[in-house]
């Protein structure tokens, strides 16, 4: 098995088998039959035309169709060989085989059938690189972007991510959570700008994310590192044409007994759900600090903002592509509207429905990246009563 078929059985696991009626089922072994029918509609109006008229110039679009239908790059080459027999009977019927109409027939049947297989093969071709790019950005973001475990530590946790770059696995968000011997820690943030220069400093932000978490006590040392990391990117790496460069952020630490912090750096703020009751706050930091890359390194000292969760509290930290959202209307999606009453069930279920709620509200794919990271504060051995209802959200500034 090549290096690549290993990464993609890897990541993908085996290919399911097809599907009745879907993609790989009963409708392309149907389509192929569209040039045959084709060409037997063609002879039989012919037929039944006594001769009036000859419609044998009609079959140069069957090899065509051929090209279209299929993705077999022989297909278009066949279909046209018995194009070109069809078009001899037909015109030793009409008795024009002398005549310029048959041979103009002939030859654009070859001419079609030629082309036909060379668009069959430049598409085939185009397919498979665009499966290859797509297999090149999914394990990019499964390095980059690693999956997030059911439990990590004192908490439970889920994250959704969706990319906006089309047919892309990964944009300028960026988000992580690890357990370390300070508690669990996390961090939500976006990169200003997108491409693969939003990429390259999401994984300088996230690198750096992973070794200070473990080494450094305070949240707020911990996004000093960030800053000091995130410059000495910007200063290797040469983006052009980014005037600016920059990246919002918010950090939070959740110790074994609840007590947690949060340092928010110009990023929005997180909403704490309060247990089962539906209770909705929203976690802003008490003066404003910058993004990450606007101040030197040396004067980031963000505040800690210092919370306790109860077992069931949930935490949610996202980024402004959820919020920022807009309707056909320009209204943005009013999330401390609609989370209490999304906020049932386990995280991964929060996670998915209130993000069919965004597309719902959008009406169509989300014109940014938006990436959500849902902790429940669920200590081990705690029991917690089942939550199947939501009141009135009660946002708190």
């Amino acid at each position: 098995m090549s290096a690549t078929g290993w990464i993609r059985e890897r990541i993908a696991g085996p290919a399911p088998g097809p599907l009745p009626g879907t993609a790989t089922g009963t409708w392309p072994r149907l389509s192929h039959a569209l040039p045959l029918i084709g060409m037997l509609l063609v002879a039989s109006l012919d037929w039944f035309s006594n001769n009036r008229v000859t419609l044998e110039p009609a079959l140069t679009a069957v090899p065509a169709l051929a090209a279209v239908v299929s993705r077999r790059t022989w297909y278009p080459l066949f279909i046209g060989v018995v194009a070109e027999a069809v078009a001899f009977l037909m015109a030793a019927y009409n008795r024009v085989l002398g005549e310029s109409v048959h041979t103009a027939t002939v030859l654009a049947i070859a001419l079609v059938a030629g082309i036909g297989w060379i668009s069959a093969t430049l598409r085939l071709r185009q397919e498979r690189a665009l499966a290859e790019a797509q297999l090149v950005a999914e394990i990019a973001r499964r390095v980059l972007l690693r999956s997030v475990p059911d439990r990590v530590g004192s908490v439970r946790a889920a994250v959704h991510y969706a990319a906006a770059a089309a047919h892309a696995s990964i944009g300028g968000d960026l988000y992580e959570v690890v357990n370390t011997r300070h508690g669990v820690r996390a961090v939500v943030g976006d990169v200003r700008g997108k491409g693969l220069n939003a990429v390259e400093t999401a994984a300088a932000v996230l690198g750096a994310f992973r070794e200070a978490a473990h080494q450094e006590p305070s949240l707020q040392r911990v996004a000093g590192w960030l800053a000091d990391s995130l410059d000495r990117a910007l200063h290797e790496n040469d983006h052009p044409g980014v005037e600016e460069e920059f990246v919002t952020l918010v950090l939070i630490g959740v110790c074994p007994d609840g007590t947690a912090e949060i340092v928010n750096c110009g990023h929005p703020g997180p909403m704490l759900i309060r247990g089962g009751g539906g209770e909705l706050e929203l976690l802003e930091p008490a003066e404003p600090v910058p993004p990450l890359g606007v101040l030197d390194p040396a004067d980031v000292r963000p505040p800690v903002q210092q919370v306790s969760f109860r077992p069931g509290d949930r935490v949610l930290l996202y980024t402004d592509g959820v919020i920022e959202a807009r309707d056909d209307d320009g209204r943005f999606y009013p999330l401390a509207d609609r989370l209490p009453d999304l906020a049932v069930g386990g995280p991964v279920e929060v996670l998915r429905r209130l993000h069919e709620d965004v597309v719902r509200h959008v009406g169509h794919k989300l014109g940014d990246d938006a990436a959500m990271l849902l902790l429940q504060y669920e200590p081990l051995g705690c029991q917690l009563p089942h939550q199947t209802t939501q009141r009135a959200a009660t946002v708190t500034p």
